[in-house]
Formats: C-alpha cells, sequence, structure tokens
C-alpha cells in the first residue's frame, strides 16, 4: 500500500503545489494526509463543492504560478468535471495540466452500490475519451511505480498541457497521519430524520439525498412505519440533486406535501438549485438540509456549510419562510405547530452531529424496484 505522506512528498518534488477536490471514501487516506499537512481551505488545499469548480480552482492555481494542481475525486465526480476539462483545461484549448486522483468505486469485479456499477465500468473509457492518460493504483502498487510512470510518460504530458490520471483500487492507500474532527449537535441527523419521519402521513412524500441520509430514512419506515416506506424514493446517486427531483415532484402532485431531505455537502455541490425553488414557489415543498458540516458518508472531511448562512441564502432566492433549527426541543416545537401553516416553500436547516451507526441498514429493494413503488403510491 502508498504511504500517503510519501505519495505528497514526491508531488511536492515535481511540483504540485495545490490540492483540491470533493472527498470519497477510497481516497480517505490520502484526504487525511491532505488535511493534516495543509489544513482545509488554506492556499494549498481546498475542498471543493463539486468536481467542476475544483477543475476551475486547478485552473486558476495554474494561470498564477505555472506550476501542476492536484485534483481528487470519486469517479461518479468525473460527470461534473467533464464541462471544464474539455472546455477548459484541455490541450485543444488552453491546454492546463491537471494530475486526477480518482478513486474507482464500482470497479468491474468488486461488489459495489449500484449507483457506481455504470461509472465502474466506464470509468477508463471516459479517461481515453478526455484523451487523459491514466495509471491504475492498487494495493500492489508501489511509490516506485508511480514516480516511474511521471518517468516514462506523465511528466512529458503535463509539461505539454495535458492532464493525467491515477485511478485508486481501494485499499491502495495506508492511512493517512490527519484526523477529521466531528461536529457536536445536541442533535443526531439520525434522530433528527426519525423525528420527520414520524410525523408524515399518507399525503407526504420523501426524496432524500445519496449516504447515509437516505440509508437513515429507509431503516426507521422499514422498523418503524413500514406503510410510507414507498413514499420514500431514495437517491442513491447524483449527489446535489435531489432537491431538483423534489420541486419537479412537488410541481406535479401540488395535493401532496413534497419534503426533500437533503445533506449540507449535498446543498452546496448544486446550490442553484435553491434558486430554482424560489422562482418556482411550490406551496407543497419542504426543503430540510440536516447539516453536520462534514462529507460524513465518505470520510468525514468538513464542508464549508458552517461558514454559509443557508437560511438567508434560501430566503434571497425567494423561499417562503426558513429557519435553523439547533435542538431537538426546537424540531419538536416546530412539528407539533403544524406543518400546514409553514409558508412553503420552506427551508428548515437542522443542526445535527457527525456520526452513524456501524451497523446502518442499507436498502434491501433495486433502485428499479424503489422508483415503480414511489411512483404507484403516488399515484393512489
Amino acid at each position: 500500500m502508498l504511504d500517503p505522506s510519501l505519495f505528497l512528498d514526491y508531488l511536492e518534488t515535481i511540483n504540485v503545489g495545490f490540492v483540491t477536490g470533493v472527498p470519497d471514501s477510497l481516497l480517505k487516506s490520502f484526504c487525511e494526509e491532505v488535511y493534516g499537512r495543509y489544513g482545509v481551505n488554506s492556499k494549498r488545499h481546498i475542498v471543493s463543492v463539486n468536481e467542476g469548480n475544483a477543475v476551475g480552482l486547478a485552473a486558476g492555481y495554474h494561470l498564477a504560478t505555472g506550476k501542476v494542481p492536484l485534483v481528487y475525486l470519486q469517479n461518479s465526480g468525473l460527470g461534473n468535471a467533464v464541462n471544464p476539462a474539455t472546455s477548459l483545461t484541455d490541450p485543444a484549448v488552453y491546454g492546463i495540466p491537471v494530475i486526477y486522483l480518482v478513486g474507482w468505486r464500482g470497479e468491474p469485479g468488486v461488489h459495489d452500490e449500484p449507483q457506481h456499477v455504470k461509472q465502474g465500468e466506464i470509468t477508463e473509457q471516459l479517461l481515453s475519451v478526455l484523451g487523459i492518460e491514466h495509471m491504475v493504483v492498487s494495493k500492489e502498487t508501489t511509490l516506485e511505480d508511480i514516480i516511474n510512470q511521471f518517468s516514462k510518460t506523465f511528466s512529458s504530458s503535463l509539461s505539454q498541457g495535458k492532464s493525467v490520471a491515477l485511478v485508486v483500487r481501494k485499499g491502495a492507500f495506508q492511512k493517512g497521519s490527519g484526523t477529521f474532527e466531528g461536529h457536536d449537535e445536541e442533535l443526531g441527523r439520525e434522530e433528527a430524520i426519525g423525528l420527520l419521519a414520524e410525523r408524515m402521513g399518507t399525503d407526504d412524500f420523501v426524496i432524500s439525498t445519496t449516504g447515509k441520509i437516505s440509508r437513515e430514512l429507509f431503516e426507521y419506515c422499514k422498523k418503524n412505519k413500514p406503510e410510507n416506506s414507498s413514499h420514500n424514493f431514495l437517491t442513491v446517486g447524483s449527489m446535489g440533486h435531489a432537491s431538483a427531483i423534489a420541486l419537479s415532484v412537488a410541481l406535479q402532485e401540488s395535493e401532496k406535501t413534497v419534503w426533500c431531505l437533503d445533506g449540507d455537502g449535498a446543498a452546496l455541490m448544486h446550490m442553484g438549485g435553491l434558486a430554482t425553488i424560489g422562482t418556482m414557489k411550490p406551496e407543497n415543498l419542504i426543503h430540510v438540509v440536516l447539516n453536520n458540516e462534514a462529507h460524513e458518508s465518505v470520510g468525514g472531511m468538513p464542508t464549508v456549510a458552517g461558514k454559509v448562512d443557508l437560511e438567508t441564502i434560501a430566503k434571497a432566492c425567494g423561499y417562503a419562510s426558513a429557519v435553523t433549527l439547533k435542538t431537538r426541543a426546537d424540531l419538536e416545537v416546530l412539528l407539533a405547530s403544524g406543518l400546514g401553516a409553514i409558508a412553503k416553500p420552506a427551508l428548515i436547516q437542522v443542526l445535527v452531529s457527525t456520526g452513524a451507526r456501524e451497523d446502518l441498514m442499507r436498502p434491501d429493494t433495486t433502485p428499479l424496484q424503489n422508483k415503480e413503488a414511489f411512483m404507484g403510491a403516488l399515484r393512489v
């Protein structure tokens, strides 16, 4: 396995002076090392809100310094990066060299969640189509192997304004020296989801974002409210797009109350969605952001959500109401007051702690089964 500290040492010797990206569970050890060495949101390292934005940050760094940046991301994030990778950094345009460190979720032959399967199948093909030469990094790969790859072709490609990629398999990195500090609040995320789900009735429908939020909602309903399970669309992929899905459902099903259970990282990733919701003004949409200031589902690296006033942003975008809740009592009072009285679209930001149970359930239905059950329930 690669020592992330020695890997970063090597990157510094080849003038990689800036690191940015969106965290991935397969890159957690690398991210820990980056966090410990450069901190979060410094001149040397920025946790980006989305992968396309990370490429933009990388391009700006190169323009200012002439040096090479590194962008880390899960392979699903390549979709967000395609536009700037083809229209900004590509040699046919500005020729800005970028080193991509790509976590390979859904690798063929390796069991993974359904949302990763297609992207895993096409990761290497997509990089080839983009003209990005790549090397696969596994547990057996040594730092010398990587140095040799740079000596053979990567360094030459970078000097010509081309980008290169290291595609990282699970377990390729040793544990890093840094740690991610947890975020403490009185209310836990799973507890908050349970309180919300408990109050939902037969005309309430939920679009939940990818990761732990969907898993916690699924488990609560399976154990406590199975009759509502078909009312939950578990958005297992497409991070940042749950609010757009919820908006469209709300517009088409105006007699139903539609909830979006979002995370802070997801809300930040495509925050322009708030402007669309505020413009369309659906009077049956409640947008809940469970904010623990962390990308918890992929390792726990901090987000910038603690420094962003989502409540004020939502109001400025046109939400009819927005509120931030900090305690269980705050949430219980709001729910007890009757959600019908809340002006909608409404943003409810709930500040929650990081942390999740190790034995948290995963959905036992396929995405297709979930979709069909949800659509069937909507039509009742």
